[in-house]
């Protein structure tokens, strides 16, 4: 009972991940622009919203220029332009604060499926030991349960014994004959 509660939990929280994944890749990638054949530089000068249209490119408040994105290194050098004046992929968001909420929803969604791995193998485990503790118990009552109706059974057998060897010497009286109890007397 226990291991289907665990596993129907299981199954409900997989949808939940996948779902909470998707939703993070849709808001942590910018849309896909049509490809543009024309270089940054002729971008400089002229609004941000334009200078993001191509992918390829890095919008720099400070000097209002639009530069080619280093490809080569992951994050632009400061000499380029300050991280907290570079914009990428949208221009409300400076590239810095982009790449710390790209690390918290990683952090979030890694702990997410670490917890939700480890919550599904304790409740297997611990369902399954459970299992195993109640088969466990009653074997052991149906042991206890079979020792006490062999001992019985050995009591009832000294007893008839008992009073066979009572009866043969006359320490038992008969109890079938009508007159028994007044032999004594």
């Amino acid at each position: 009972m226990e291991e289907m509660r665990a596993q129907h939990v299981c199954v409900r929280l997989l949808p939940l991940l996948l779902l909470s994944l998707a939703m993070a890749a849709a808001q942590t990638s910018p849309p896909a622009p049509a490809p543009l054949t024309r270089p940054c530089s002729f971008y400089s000068g002229n609004s941000c919203e334009n200078c993001l249209k191509n992918v390829s490119c890095l919008w720099c408040i400070t000097n209002s220029t639009c530069l080619e994105y280093p490809v080569r290194s992951i994050l632009p050098p400061s000499s380029l332009c300050a991280m907290s004046a570079a914009r990428w992929g949208a221009c409300w968001i400076n590239f810095e604060a982009l790449i710390i909420a790209m690390a918290v929803v990683a952090g979030v969604l890694l702990l997410t499926i670490i917890v939700c791995c480890c919550y599904c193998c304790y409740c297997r485990k611990s369902s399954s030991s459970r299992l195993r503790l109640e088969a466990e118990e009653e074997n052991l009552i149906r042991e206890r349960e079979k020792r006490r109706q062999e001992s019985l059974q050995r009591k009832n057998e000294r007893t008839v014994k008992h009073n066979e060897i009572r009866k043969k010497y006359g320490l038992l009286q008969d109890m079938d004959h009508p007159y028994s109890k007044f032999d004594n007397e």
